[in-house]
């Protein structure tokens, strides 16, 4: 009896995958992209360990193990503030600025980058401050040891990313879309706020 040999991967499989996310994200927005938001901000978290973790083996130090309270943070974190927050900010984004304003590209990304970054990172030092069960004199610290370098590397890497995002992406894709982004943002902020 001939064997027959079935490919190792499927395509219909990862189509399978994208029309359930796409009927989850139509069915619950809101609990779509914060869980979204939750695992690619755990794994962003894992991603900065494991990076950590190769520069120390690099040096001759010991290698670390990895910090499961992080990656726990991460998700909570973006479970319960990034997705839903970036959510409505999305949508509001949309009625401030609708396409047929006058220069609402650029309205919308002054609005993104001048109010809404420089709150939602202060946001994240904040609530990490929190779930970390550190004092508020420990947040204080962090924000002037940290928050203005983060926010100006928050401007360099994110400006032009949002331009696109807010811009060219389909609002109901626009989270996921800085999600992924922020899979290594929140690599690089896990380092800052050490």
């Amino acid at each position: 009896m001939p064997v027959e040999s079935l490919p190792v991967r499927d395509p219909a499989f990862h189509r399978r995958l994208l029309q359930q996310y796409l009927l989850l994200l139509k069915k619950y927005p809101i609990l779509t992209k914060s869980v979204t938001s939750g695992i690619l901000s755990a794994l962003g978290n894992l991603l900065s360990q494991a990076l950590e973790s190769r520069k120390k083996k690099a040096d001759g130090n010991l290698k670390k193990d990895i910090n499961i309270l992080g990656p726990a943070r991460f998700a909570v974190y973006g479970l319960c503030f990034t997705g839903p927050l970036s959510h409505f900010f999305y949508q509001l984004l949309e009625l401030l600025f609708p396409s047929t304003v006058p220069y609402c590209m650029v309205k919308r990304l002054l609005l993104d980058r001048l109010v809404f970054a420089p709150a939602f990172l202060l946001l994240f030092f904040f609530i990490m401050n929190v779930l970390e069960g550190r004092t508020i004199s420990a947040f204080q610290g962090k924000v002037r040891a940290g928050y203005w370098t983060a926010l100006k590397m928050n401007w360099k890497v994110w400006t032009p990313i949002q331009f696109i995002n807010i811009n060219y992406v389909p609002v109901q894709f626009r989270v996921l879309f800085a999600n992924m982004v922020a899979l290594f943002w929140y690599a690089y902020l896990a380092s800052v706020r050490k």
